[in-house]
């Protein structure tokens, strides 16, 4: 157990070595969400052009392009 707090003591350094990592994992998980709300944003957006596309095309009626 004393290993163990020794290590999260990180040699007198934890006060630099855990903030860094929060941040860190902070930093990384705004990047995630804004990733999969751009992701749904765009993915929504083609969807509303391959529409748009159809209902010039005839009505989408399945045909091909």
């Amino acid at each position: 157990m004393e290993a163990l707090t020794a290590w999260f003591a990180m040699g007198g350094y934890a006060s630099f070595v855990w903030p860094a990592y929060a941040l860190t994992l902070a930093v990384l998980a705004a990047v995630l969400v804004i990733s999969l709300r751009q992701l749904r944003q765009r993915e929504a957006e083609l969807e509303q052009l391959q529409g748009d596309r159809r209902a010039r095309r005839g009505g989408g009626n399945g045909a091909a392009p």
